[in-house]
């Protein structure tokens, strides 16, 4: 089983780990990629005005410029406590047991702008960059979705058994899921009182997040989508696809007005 997750804006500072070394990342197929996105992204931050043009920074941004200045100096911590944000805090690496954590090393990747897929458990630096950021290559347009999704979308499609793509669909652009049974994008929605279901905006990365880390509690790789959805039910989750294991899954959760920490809340004694 892989579970995708997009990276988030805002980023960790520290780390306690080596500078970035591409050989040490996983799926090494991308090493070539990285070393050119990289290249740009440090030719782009010697002009700390065209960077933050680039960037699309505020003007208490700036520093995010000198962050990329250091991508190749900078220490380095897991990408798991790397990305902030919604989605990380319900997911809350930093609380999972040392069996959860080493699962979430085997089956979690994010896809990062800078360096592609990088696995839970690689160690990767502070950076700013987002999907539809426009860099200055040596070859062709300036699109980071030409540069990732052939190579992003090889690695998965190489890859057996079960996917659950998570990620917004900005990052999934980047690396593409194969077209297979088994192979599924998941959308979040949300049930009001009365029944009715609709898209779920502000809370959908907090439920990911919080599917993300029950899957990694659980610690059981899934061979099948059948296998998964009879998981769910059984934990109370509201997740469902297609009968034949095809398509998008679909996970409903209840609509919940107030804070996020009150969706977490409502999740977790639903599935407890």
């Amino acid at each position: 089983m892989l579970i995708l997750l997009p990276p988030s804006e805002t980023k960790r500072d520290g780390g306690v780990g080596a500078p970035l070394d591409l050989d040490l990342l996983s799926h090494p197929s991308l090493t070539s990629v990285r070393r050119e996105v990289i290249d740009a992204v440090l030719t782009l931050s010697a002009d700390r005005d065209a960077a933050v043009r680039a960037l699309k920074l505020g003007p208490k941004q700036a520093g995010e410029v000198d962050r990329n200045r250091a991508i190749l100096t900078s220490p380095t911590m897991s990408a798991l406590e790397r990305y902030t944000g919604v989605l990380y805090d319900a997911l809350a690496p930093q609380t999972l047991a040392p069996d959860a954590l080493g699962f979430a090393a085997s089956t979690v990747a994010v896809q990062s702008a800078l360096l592609g897929l990088v696995g839970a458990a690689d160690l990767i630096p502070a950076y700013r960059l987002s999907f539809d950021s426009r860099l200055s290559f040596e070859r062709g347009v300036p699109s980071l979705k030409r540069r990732w999704a052939p190579t992003s979308g090889a690695v998965l499609e190489e890859r057996d058994g079960l996917i659950l793509d998570l990620r917004s669909e900005g990052y999934a652009a980047l690396g593409p899921i194969p077209r297979r049974r088994g192979a599924h994008y998941v959308r979040v929605l949300a049930r009001d009182e009365s029944g009715n279901v609709r898209a779920l905006n502000h809370f959908n990365k907090q439920a990911k997040g919080l599917l993300t880390r029950a899957l990694v509690e659980a610690g059981i790789d899934f061979a099948t989508t059948t296998d998964l959805l009879d998981w769910a039910a059984t934990e109370r989750y509201e997740l469902a696809g297609a009968a034949d294991g095809s398509g998008d899954l679909e996970l409903v959760v209840p609509e919940v007005a107030g804070s996020p920490d009150r969706l977490m809340a409502v999740l977790r004694s639903d599935a407890a």
